[in-house]
Order: C-alpha cells, then structure tokens, then sequence
C-alpha cells in the first residue's frame, strides 16, 4: 500500500512540473507510476475487455482478406520487435479493421495494435505505415495508455474493468476509440515520447526513419479536405513544431535507414481498391 502511495504522490508531483527538463522527468516519473499501479497482466486484461468490447458493442469489422492481413503483420514484425527491446513482457496482436474511408490506427493496453485499411489505402510507402505503427507501440511500450486512463478513470476503475467488473468504464474507453475515432487523451510529453520512439523502431527496422514526418506533412495538406483523414489528425496534429522536433531527433540521434517498400505497398493498395 506505501508503494502504490508513493507512486501516487509522485505522479501527481509529476504532472506539476513545467520546465523542459521537467517534462522528460514527467514521462519517465509517469511511466514508473503506471508500472506499478497497473500490472503487466492487467493491462492485458484490459486490451482483451476492450477487443471485445469493439467486437460486441462497437460492431467492428475486420478485414478478412489473408493476403493483406498477413502483409500487415509481417510488416509490422520488425518494428514490434525493436519495440520489444524498451518492453519485453508485451504479447503483441496486431488487428486490421475494414474500413477504407477512415485513416486511423491505435494501440490499447496489453499491446492491441489495430490497423484501418484507410491507413494503408492513404499511405505512400511502407516507410509510412511504419512510422505509424512505431508511433503507436511508442504509446504501449511508454505506457501512455496506463497513464491516460488512469488519469481519467482512476486505477481501481481500470482494475475492475480488466477484471470483468466494471463494463461501464470498458463501454467508453471502447466507445471513444472506436465510435468518435479519436484515440486516448495522451499528453503532449506522451505524443513527443511516441513520436521520437517511432523513429527509433522504424529506423531499427531498417525503413527511412522519416515516414513518420512525411505522412504528418501529407495529413496538414489534407487537413480539412478529407473527412476521414481527421481521425489520426484529429489528436495527432501535425503542427510545424512536431515535425520540426522529429525532423531534429533524428539527426541528432543519427538514426538511419533507406527502406521505403513503396513497391511492396503498392500491390496491397490495389487489392484493397478491388
């Protein structure tokens, strides 16, 4: 009880601090807190509570095309593996939602990692889909997931809900993911932290590690043209800030990689149009 006490007091403290320095305290303080408020295997159970609950209630579908949900996994297997080395203990299941007009991606707790085919479909490169998707794992392996609905919910709340026992609080947390697109409430600090560790994967995957910003840049020139592009836009705006900060990160840490696999994309696009 004085553990969690503590992990409580220091959170709050946490979330107090402002200074540039401050904030890379925060995210390491919060992530620290989560660790030991939330279990590894509750925030499994909760990812199971809320596939679930997207399945049920949600009513989402997946795509059931072998071929193109293959693809994804396989692409997705270097990038979770890189992801693996900052957090060994996550199981990842990767999921691909039939939905073309909706460009979105998120991660739920447990390492849940769900994949619009609009994403895909609105995609350049490879380089691209992985920027994505590293930036999503960044918000499991950071745990901003525990963070953001412990925040919100409150930790006994997401116990019982990963437990069965509070369906309420499994309802919204699937509703407001699913239903108004929109993802968790992640923190500023939380988007920066998933944003560097999306280069970082991506780059240990060997793919350019700036698909990431060139598909920021492709959501700013759609930003109000397309409808289903505000999904991911809507809480991943691609200020000038952000892509300047990225664009900086990865110089200064000298990440690389030259694999674009446009040509791999390509064919998958065309099988999803058809």
């Amino acid at each position: 009880m004085k553990r969690i006490l503590s992990a409580v007091l220091t959170l709050s403290v946490a979330m107090g601090l402002t200074s540039g320095c401050a904030s890379v305290k925060k995210m390491n303080v919060g992530r620290t807190a989560a660790s030991i408020l939330i279990s590894d295997e509750q925030e499994a159970q909760l990812g199971a509570q809320v596939k679930q609950e997207l399945e049920t209630k949600e009513k989402i579908k997946y795509l059931e095309d072998p071929v193109v949900v293959d693809y994804v996994r396989n692409l997705s297997t270097p990038i979770l593996q890189q992801a693996n080395k900052d957090r060994q203990n996550v199981k990842w299941k990767i999921h691909v939602i039939d939905d073309p007009k909706t460009v979105n991606a998120f991660a739920t707790p447990g390492g849940y990692l769900y994949v619009y085919t609009g994403l895909l479909l609105a995609a350049d490169n490879e380089a691209e889909v992985a920027g994505v998707m590293g930036h999503e794992a960044g918000h499991v392996t950071g745990r901003h997931s525990a963070q953001a609905l412990m925040l919100q919910y409150g930790q006994q709340a997401l116990i019982d809900a990963a437990l069965g026992k509070n369906s309420g609080t499994v309802s919204q947390i699937a509703a407001s993911l699913a239903g108004s697109g929109t993802s968790l409430a992640f923190s500023r600090g939380n988007e920066t932290e998933a944003d560097e560790l999306g280069a970082k994967y991506t780059s240990g995957a060997r793919y350019d590690p700036h698909g990431l910003v060139t598909f920021f840049q492709k959501l700013a020139a759609q930003e109000g043209k397309t409808p289903g592009f505000m999904k991911w836009l809507s809480t991943h705006p691609p200020s000038a800030d952000r892509v300047k900060h990225l664009n900086s990160y990865i110089s200064s840490k000298g990440l690389s990689g030259s694999e674009l696999g446009a040509d791999r994309l390509a064919p998958i696009k065309a099988r999803l149009r058809k």
